[in-house]
């Protein structure tokens, strides 16, 4: 019971994932508002403005800069995984986003393939470097202010 207290009250852990839930919230309120249909996969989904892994790394690597100090091995690792997650989230999940939308459009144009396919792929993987970058400023905003 003690190692799930631990957990809970982590200010490492907790505070991270509640921003991480804010601004998925906030991604299923704005689809609300803007498509005016409520898509629930928007809380656990990729994608959008701004970047919820961005937001949480960030705010990670500054909670760990903010209270254990920048001159160690704790903030050097968390700020290179930082850097790999927004790569990754810009790069590679933008790139595969991109294929996925191509892949669908070859799929539903009419007499082109003879594949059938049950559902389309997921187009919304990655973010723009400006939501990466928008929800880095978040993440780094929140770790100073708790």
């Amino acid at each position: 019971m003690k190692i799930l207290t631990d957990i809970i009250t982590n200010k490492y852990i907790y505070i991270p994932v509640l921003l991480w839930l804010c601004i998925q919230i906030f991604k299923v309120i704005y689809d609300l508002i803007k498509a005016k249909k409520f898509n629930f996969r928007r809380i656990v989904g990729a994608g959008g403005m701004p970047s919820s892994h961005a937001a949480s790394v960030c705010c990670l690597t500054t909670l760990i800069g903010k209270y254990q100090g920048f001159n160690n091995y704790q903030f050097a690792f968390v700020l290179m995984f930082s850097l790999i997650v927004m790569y990754d989230a810009c790069g590679v999940r933008r790139a595969a986003g991109k294929q996925a939308n191509i892949l669908n459009k070859i799929i539903s144009t009419p007499n082109l393939t003879g594949v059938e396919v049950q559902e389309k792929l997921v187009e919304l993987l990655g973010h723009t470097p400006i939501e990466v970058f928008v929800g880095a400023l978040l993440g780094i905003i929140v770790g100073i202010i708790f």
